[in-house]
């Protein structure tokens, strides 16, 4: 606790003259010389609320004290007056360089003594207690963001979870998906981080692409509704099976709104869009509502080039793998359909990346064969 106050002074007479004066309203403690003062302060700082320095003494000056009771950082809990005979322009200057608070001139007046010290005392009490107020409110608000992250994390692993049993369950329903699922999380990681960088305005924050990300997990999730008959055809659908399997893109919307209120709406909302619109095409020939140019949803475009690169590389029921460089030259060249220019040269200059990752999963794939 604060409640004692420093007089530094090698004359005694001023010494005993300020304690008469301050000891009825504080606790005084003495030093006849600027050693003997550091020595008190290093031991009682934290109990020191203020102190009244005489500038010349021999030795060890009331400046090399100021300088000491500066370096420890002290000033800013305790005010410093001065107590001299020197009253020059440059010596209130360099003092008030050093970070004194006032001046008691010498001889002293009772009352002035008495009133400066009271008033700078209580101005620093008032502002420590003030800044202490400011720390502890910051603690309590650092406290509550590490409570409201942790709860936003148990979100998030709450909305993957959801996301990832869907996405199992679409993996032991279409013999590919699952690691047709795999894959599409990647490529569309790759497209989205490149459109980040070269488009700011489409405004691809880590979180945004995180949920993305995630969320591609379900464009397909329709296909649960879909009858193996079709689903599983090794061979070419007919136009009316096709148009039969294309309702997988509402039938998925459909399985999502059931679980509404049970996860973000970020992410439910990212789902909704990519399993809905993930088909559809930047000129309007898309399904199932042929929509057109940036009306389609981003995060569908992106999961849209990522699910089509994913098909034509990896082997299916109903067709081989495609060359990495072939289908990479289909897609450029509009054989899968109509994409936003832009994503089109994310997507150009992806393609080493692109062909990484898919190397990298079919050597997983052989692995796993093996074994």
């Amino acid at each position: 606790m604060r409640d004692k106050i420093l007089i530094v002074d090698d004359t005694e007479i001023n010494r005993e003259m300020l304690a008469v004066v301050l000891g009825d309203d504080y606790k005084i403690i003495e030093a006849s010389d600027g050693r003997q003062a550091m020595k008190i302060i290093d031991e009682s700082q934290d109990e020191i609320m203020a102190i009244l320095l005489d500038l010349i003494m021999p030795e060890v000056s009331g400046y090399d004290v100021l300088k000491y009771v500066s370096d420890i950082g002290l000033l800013d809990k305790a005010p410093v007056l001065v107590i001299s005979t020197e009253s020059t322009y440059e010596t209130e200057r360099e003092c008030l360089k050093l970070g004194v608070s006032d001046f008691i001139r010498k001889p002293f007046d009772n009352v002035i003594v008495k009133r400066r010290v009271e008033n700078v005392v209580d101005l620093f009490m008032y502002r420590n207690n003030l800044e202490d107020k400011v720390r502890m409110q910051t603690e309590n608000l650092e406290r509550q963001n590490k409570i409201l992250e942790m709860q936003a994390q148990k979100i998030r692993e709450s909305n993957e979870k959801i996301i990832d049993v869907l996405g199992t369950v679409v993996e032991y329903r279409n013999l590919e998906s699952g690691e047709h699922i795999k894959r599409v999380k990647g490529f569309t990681k790759i497209l989205a981080m490149k459109a980040a960088k070269k488009y700011p305005e489409y405004n691809l924050t880590p979180k945004r692409i995180e949920v993305i990300v995630a969320a591609s997990a379900l464009h397909d999730v329709g296909k649960i509704a879909i009858r193996d008959s079709v689903l599983l055809k090794p061979g070419k659908l007919t136009r009316d099976e096709f148009e039969y399997i294309q309702s997988h893109t509402i039938k998925g919307c459909d399985i999502l709104e059931q679980i509404d209120g049970a996860w973000d709406k970020d992410y439910a909302k990212t789902s909704w869009d990519i399993c809905r619109y993930h088909h559809e095409r930047y000129d309007g020939k898309g399904y199932p509502e042929g929509l057109v140019g940036e009306k389609i949803p981003l995060s569908a475009q992106i999961v849209s080039i990522a699910d089509v690169y994913g098909a034509l590389v990896s082997k299916r029921v109903y067709k081989d793998a495609i060359q990495k460089d072939k289908a990479y030259h289909m897609i450029l060249m509009g054989e899968c359909g109509v994409f936003s220019p832009k994503l089109m040269q994310c997507f150009r200059e992806s393609k080493e990346e692109l062909e990484k990752l898919a190397d990298k999963y079919d050597k997983i794939a052989e692995d796993e064969q093996e074994n």
